[in-house]
């Protein structure tokens, strides 16, 4: 079920800064407290394959991010122990030296509970054990949610395993969301900033195809 349009879950996870210092991070909190959006991106695991390469390429555009008003955080399920190691691996032997943003240790699974995003394939009852049996790896998809400074969540995907994401799409969405909040206007197919957008009325959409 979809989330967009809703207050992202007001719940406080266990966090690491890049120094190693254990935090607690409330995703509503961070946005609504400090009036900034939030781009909350989940990866399945540390030290796999994919996975680096999209914490450097968020790191890569932070600037970008930061110049939109724009908190950039990263998640998994690993511990916070599992990811200072990784913090401390550098690049040319597959690991995320260099990441500035913080990452939640999910380790609980309670949000990614909430948000339905990990990978289980089924749940049975176990009566010779007397509990619940989880088919799948029980890590997270890919997600991503960006949150506004309500806390509200406008854009949410979610990306199989193999399948990294290209950063400069949520660039562009943050974009397109802050245009319809300031201008009240809203923004068609391949929209990019500095480019045409439209009033939410049928003669506004026929002179935009019109021209386009």
């Amino acid at each position: 079920m979809s989330l967009v349009g809703k207050k992202f879950p007001s719940i406080a996870v266990d966090a690491i800064s890049e120094m190693g210092d254990n935090l607690k991070i409330n995703i509503f909190e961070e946005a609504t407290n400090k009036n900034k959006k939030v781009l909350l991106f989940w990866y399945p695991k540390d030290f796999t394959f994919v996975c680096p390469t999209e914490l450097h390429a968020f790191q890569a555009a932070l600037p970008e991010f930061e110049k939109r008003n724009t908190i950039v955080i990263g998640a998994s399920c690993d511990t916070n122990e599992v990811h200072f190691a990784w913090l401390n691996t550098p690049k040319d032997n597959g690991g995320i030296e260099g990441v500035t943003y913080p990452i939640l240790a999910d380790t609980n699974r309670n949000l990614s509970n909430i948000l339905g995003i990990l990978d289980i394939e089924s749940t049975s009852y176990s009566e010779d054990t007397d509990s619940v049996i989880i088919e799948g790896s029980n890590v997270t998809y890919r997600a991503t949610y960006l949150i506004d400074e309500t806390g509200k969540i406008f854009h949410e995907s979610v990306n199989d395993m193999p399948l990294g994401r290209n950063v400069n799409e949520y660039l562009r969405l943050v974009d397109a969301y802050t245009h319809v909040q300031e201008k009240g206007e809203v923004c068609p197919a391949n929209w990019e900033e500095g480019k045409q957008a439209m009033s939410a009325d049928r003669n506004s959409t026929a002179a935009y195809l019109a021209s386009n």
